[in-house]
Order: structure tokens, then C-alpha cells, then sequence
């Protein structure tokens, strides 16, 4: 059977629409970083997700080429995921699209190496005839975070991310976003063609354990 990552890691692809914590482990992507409001026409962020897909599908069927990758088992390329901040905020403002920043991202296959992403850099470039060297090689470790399955538009996550703060502080964390540690989306539904208030997005920040104040005796 043809491997599939939301199956077969449901605790990081499926989780139910009520906030849990989960401890994410280091994983390999390729990532495209870039800034601008997402819905822009032709903007960066629908360029990069052009560039990630170019290669994914070039990694997926280099077994059809004459590049061999030790280790290649087929597999259904995970879904599309993005690392987003804003300059000088510790959330998201929603109202300033403009100046969200991002990491496009989608997970490798443990087998895929440096080289191999060099590789196919290389060769989609050569075959669709585009630049494809903002393409990056991301190995990132999030740790322990709070996450939730949001239903509906993108407009309305801060609802859902009020909930996974209000449990997170109810169970001993606090959120930690910072400067290495992003709010991030995965995006399990294809906006072109599904409706908005069915749209599936998994919210994940960044915690850590809260400091306990020692009373003074």
C-alpha cells in the first residue's frame, strides 16, 4: 500500500476540534519563505506553493527516473503547511494581511536527503522551465504545542485560537511564540474547491510549562 503521513500520524494530521496538547518531533521539509497577504493574485505566497508542489511531485516519481533515493518507499506527499508571524507581534493580526511573513512548507519522507532535494531542484527546474532556488531544505523541531482542528474560513481562527490558549493555561502551559517558534496552519482542504465553512485547518502553537512563583516564607 502507497504510504499516507495523515493516516498513519493522525495525532499531527487529524486531531478532533477541541484543543489537546502534543509534543511534535523534528521532521525534514522542503520550504519556501516568503511575505505578503495570501489572497494576493500572483503573489509570494501562491508562488511558493507552486515551487513546493513542483518539487514534492518531482521527489514522489524520481523512482520513474534515473535517480534511485536509498531508502524510497511511495507515498501520498503530505499536505501543504505554513509557519506565519508578523514583525513585532506575538500573534496574528488578521486586519494587516500585508505584513504576515511565512515558511510554505511540506514534510518530507525520512529518506529524502539534501542531496536528493538538490536533485530535484535541478531537474524541475530543467523540465518546467521555472527558477526553483528559493527552494530550501528545513529541518525544524516544534516540540510541545497546543493543537485543535479549526472548521470554516481562515477569518475565523482566532476563535479557535482563544480556546487552545484558554486550555493550554488551564493545564499548566502558556503559549510560546517567539522569533524561532511560529503559529502554524495545515491545510487539509483545497480552498478552490471546497466550500468556506467546511475548510479544515489543524492550528498548532508553541507552549511551554508554566513557572511556578515560589512563595516567600
Amino acid at each position: 500500500m502507497v504510504f499516507d503521513y495523515k493516516k498513519e500520524y493522525k495525532e499531527f494530521y487529524m486531531p478532533k476540534n477541541k484543543p489537546a496538547i502534543v509534543t511534535i518531533p523534528k521532521m525534514n521539509y522542503i520550504a519556501v519563505r516568503g511575505k505578503g497577504n495570501p489572497n494576493d493574485e500572483g503573489g509570494e505566497y501562491q508562488r511558493s506553493i507552486e515551487l513546493l508542489y513542483g518539487i514534492a511531485y518531482t521527489i514522489k516519481m524520481s523512482y520513474k527516473s534515473s535517480r534511485k533515493i536509498k531508502g524510497f518507499f511511495e507515498y501520498i506527499v503530505p499536505p501543504l503547511e505554513g509557519f506565519w508571524w508578523q514583525n513585532g507581534s506575538d500573534g496574528m493580526d488578521y486586519g494587516h494581511k500585508e505584513n504576515f511573513k511565512f515558511i510554505s512548507i511540506i514534510r518530507l519522507p525520512d529518506f529524502v536527503t539534501k542531496e536528493d532535494l538538490e536533485w530535484a531542484i535541478e531537474e524541475a527546474t530543467k523540465k518546467k522551465k521555472k527558477d526553483f532556488s528559493t527552494v530550501d531544505f528545513l529541518t525544524y523541531e516544534e516540540g510541545d504545542c497546543v493543537q485543535c482542528m479549526h472548521l470554516g474560513s481562515y477569518d475565523n481562527e482566532p476563535e479557535t485560537i482563544h480556546q487552545m490558549e484558554e486550555y493550554a493555561n488551564a493545564n499548566g502551559y502558556e503559549i510560546d511564540i517567539t522569533d524561532t517558534r511560529y503559529h502554524h496552519e495545515i491545510y487539509l482542504s483545497d480552498p478552490r474547491k471546497c466550500d468556506v465553512g467546511k475548510l479544515k485547518t489543524v492550528i498548532r502553537h508553541p507552549v511551554k510549562r508554566k513557572q511556578k512563583i515560589l512563595e516567600k516564607k
